[in-house]
């Protein structure tokens, strides 16, 4: 069986400016990373391949410099790692996104073996959708689980798997037959550290580039000509200066009337 991890490079958010001017991102400089809760759900698919010996691949939709971040995933034990690269998939939102991820995916099916499980992260730090997992399960037709904090069981005899959901305020056990589709959140696992070996053997090991030739999808229904959304701004909020009221360790009481002060100042509470 073939276990398939979608990750993301990303910004580091910690880092990213705006153009006050062109109210853009301000790409120069700044430093991209794996996607975190994809750390987890590659980990995730590296954790069942030690455990019953399945394959795993790694896909990626991207700029060409996103092969970087498929190397990491090759040193930290991965068995195949894939960019999905081409202009015609530029600008894509969500929709179109899951797109061809889901079409690259059903051609591993075909092709190369049967995939059983497909995880993704929860969510992306630079989107915050969390609509690319779901929007896949739902062009292949897998099933959907997401919020996974525990993989309890996998069968593969009987192609079925027990996961434990995390909700607000509750735990949810669920089973769902295979072929299935995870999206996982952090308290899922700790993702490994790559060895030296490894790290050394990913430098110069294979990353296979699919462009839009091999998937052979219409161009008018991916990329920024497939997605019926788009970000037409991008903003630092704003907000007043910043002001220090009062000690609140030292005088607490005097601080409390202090704030309540300032906020009926401003009507955000009733006189």
């Amino acid at each position: 069986m073939l276990i398939v991890a979608c990750i993301k490079q990303v910004p580091d958010t910690t880092q990213v400016k705006i153009d006050p001017v062109t109210n853009t991102l301000i790409r120069e400089g700044i430093p991209f990373i794996m996607n975190p809760y994809d750390t987890h759900a590659m980990e995730a698919a590296l954790q069942l391949k030690d455990q019953f010996g399945c394959r795993v691949a790694v896909l990626s939709m991207g700029p060409p410099n996103a092969e970087a971040t498929l190397r990491k995933a090759l040193s930290a034990g991965v068995d195949r790692a894939i960019l999905l690269s081409d202009r015609v998939f530029g600008g894509a939102d969500t929709l179109a996104t899951s797109k061809v991820l889901a079409a690259a995916i059903a051609k591993l099916n075909a092709e190369v073996e049967p995939v059983g499980l497909v995880i993704c992260g929860k969510q992306t730090i630079d989107g915050d959708t969390a609509q690319v997992g779901p929007g896949i399960a739902v062009r292949l037709g897998y099933q959907q689980l997401t919020l996974v904090d525990k993989v309890e069981e996998l069968d593969l005899t009987n192609k079925k798997l027990v996961v434990s959901r995390k909700l607000e305020g509750r735990h949810e056990r669920v089973q769902a037959p295979l072929p299935a589709m995870l999206t996982v959140v952090r308290e899922l696992n700790r993702p490994r550290y790559p060895t030296v070996p490894m790290r050394l053997a990913a430098a110069t090991a294979e990353v296979e580039v699919w462009n839009n030739e091999v998937l052979q999808l219409d161009p008018q229904t991916i990329g920024l000509k497939g997605s019926p959304t788009w970000v037409s701004k991008i903003f630092s909020p704003e907000r007043d200066k910043g002001e220090i009221v009062g000690d609140g360790y030292a005088d607490p009481e005097g601080t409390v009337d202090l704030l309540l002060g300032k906020l009926m100042e401003k009507d955000l509470l009733p006189l």
